[in-house]
């Protein structure tokens, strides 16, 4: 690993810029200032207290911390706001149009967040309030499990309509029983490959049934919460899926984005 690191030669009050690429076990840490003369690099692991002590020299100088990240940041933007730092996390999908500028070095991308967030032009993600955040995974768990759930349903009706000839309904597959499968099915293999499936759908269901039931404890009856409720079709849950997932939705600045 490089550990390349520049220290500045002289002490001075010029206003810093962090950037941070963090990938799965390191990160890349930059700070230009307003001439975009590097002050500061080097790649660390990602350990908090390293990077918080790598930075602390430079805490009164650094206006901003530009973050990128495609998941694992919460550790990270947690540990430097609490630090006192302003932290920005940076889109990651927005950053698609700056693609050609880019170069493919991980300190240039670095040092390419930090110039964006000097020049006000990064394009930022939500920081999602950490206290929201464990529910709103919670949530997002429960709708993972549900479209396991779904594609294990599917999974069943297709193995049962190729040997019978007949459709299934969800609910039909959910209560069948195993002297109802030995009559459907002639193979032994048939039937352990069904019995296998149901006993993954029954325990989708039950890991399902128990987020719900945790998450029902934290339902907030939110005046937008109250509103989704009256759309057909939106139940306790998924209306509290959707509010979690919006967060504060004046940050979306038309229909089409909030949309989109």
């Amino acid at each position: 690993m490089n550990n390349l690191q520049h220290h500045p030669i002289e002490e001075t009050e010029r206003p810093l810029y962090g950037g941070i690429d963090l990938h799965a076990n390191n990160s890349v840490v930059v700070l230009p200032d307003e001439q975009d003369q590097m002050i500061y690099h080097q790649r660390l692991s990602n350990h908090l207290p390293t990077i918080l002590d790598r930075l602390a020299p430079y805490h009164a100088e650094i206006k901003g911390v530009a973050v990128e990240s495609t998941y694992n940041w919460y550790w990270l933007v947690d540990g430097l706001m609490e630090a006192d730092y302003r932290v920005h996390l940076a889109n990651p999908a927005a950053m698609q149009q700056y693609n050609g500028l880019k170069y493919t070095d991980d300190y240039a991308d670095a040092h390419w967040l930090a110039h964006l967030l000097r020049l006000g032009v990064l394009p930022e993600g939500s920081i999602y309030p950490k206290a929201e955040r464990a529910v709103r995974d919670v949530l997002r768990k429960r709708s993972y499990l549900v479209r396991q759930q779904t594609a294990t349903v599917l999974s069943l009706q297709n193995i049962i309509v190729r040997n019978t000839g007949v459709r299934f309904s969800a609910k039909r597959i959910h209560a069948l029983t195993l002297e109802e499968l030995e009559r459907l099915l002639s193979e032994p293999d048939q039937i352990l490959a069904v019995t296998s499936s149901l006993a993954v759908l029954h325990c989708l269901g039950q890991q399902i049934k128990t987020l719900e039931k945790a998450v029902s404890k934290r339902l907030k009856h939110t005046p937008a919460y109250e509103q989704l409720q009256t759309v057909d079709g939106i139940g306790t849950i998924l209306a509290q899926t959707i509010v979690l997932e919006t967060d504060d939705i004046g940050r979306f600045p038309s229909v089409g984005h909030y949309a989109s």
